[in-house]
């Protein structure tokens, strides 16, 4: 019953604000009404705070990403979560850069979609012919005795999907979900995306960063970024973890580690067998 008052409420603050004026309209009327061919999230609040009064920002936000056809994070949000091509209300937008975007139009953008990847998770991509996608995913693929997984998003999408069986300090994941239903799936933030954003069974935050072979050094930095960022914003008086996952761990990045509280290494390691079964 919270749940079903949650979702009323989260719909009813996204979509409808009068009788008349979804957000989502607000927002394509912003962008329709701008001088500029490229837009940025801050004009298009800039229009509706001037014209709808104080709507929530965070929200705003949130709307742009649901509308932009080639937005990653798009697929995180309940009006996305269905394979589909970009031809609906809610695909009206194209980011051309940080922070601005177009009018979408398919015949200059090409077409784009939300479709199963290869590990049945949502992905957004621009329609390929099968070639296409066979040629770039081998282009990715390194040589390995162990399976190495082709691209970051199919390594992140395998941890998502078998988050219930990682154990973190002997402490069950999930993934975190915000205010507006968004998950921790490359969660958003003013210093980057995260890649992968959970919390443990005391509410503490475990922020992942993936690396899909050898782990680097700078990577102490790129999540120490992400771990201060949760803890100003998010994470009130819960703590904020940091994991690394790469195929490989030198020792540079475990002395840079060393000295860095919260953060733990972890390595990844995948075997891929084909087994001939007997007929009889």
């Amino acid at each position: 019953m919270i749940l079903a008052q949650f979702l009323h409420s989260y719909r009813s603050e996204c979509y409808l604000i009068s009788s008349r004026t979804f957000i989502w309209q607000m927002i394509k009327e912003a962008v329709e009404n701008s001088p500029n061919v490229k837009v940025s999230y801050q004009e298009i609040k800039d229009y509706i705070f001037r014209t709808y009064g104080d709507i929530n920002e965070g929200t705003i936000n949130a709307q742009i990403i649901v509308c932009t056809v080639n937005q990653p994070s798009r697929i995180h949000y309940p009006e996305n979560k269905k394979p589909r091509i970009s031809k609906t209300k809610y695909d009206f937008l194209y980011t051309v850069g940080r922070g601005q975007v177009v009018i979408y139009n398919p015949e200059e953008h090409g077409v784009w979609e939300i479709t199963h990847s290869n590990f049945g998770k949502l992905v957004v991509r621009q329609q390929l012919d099968e070639g296409s996608i066979d040629s770039q995913i081998e282009m990715h693929t390194e040589t390995t005795e162990d399976f190495l997984f082709p691209f970051e998003a199919q390594l992140r999408d395998f941890i998502v999907q078998n988050l219930s069986s990682i154990n973190i300090n002997c402490m069950m994941l999930k993934l975190f979900v915000d205010e507006n239903l968004r998950d921790g799936v490359e969660y958003p933030t003013e210093v980057g995306p995260i890649d992968i954003l959970c919390v443990d069974q005391n509410g503490d935050f475990i922020v992942f960063e993936l690396k899909l072979g050898k782990g680097p050094d700078r990577a102490i930095g790129q999540i120490a970024r992400y771990m201060g960022w949760v803890k100003k914003n998010i994470a009130a008086d819960k703590e904020v973890k940091g994991i690394i996952v790469a195929k490989e761990v030198d020792n540079k990045l475990k002395y840079a580690a060393s000295v860095v509280p919260g953060i733990s290494l972890y390595e990844y390691q995948i075997k891929f067998l084909i087994q001939h079964i007997d007929l009889e």
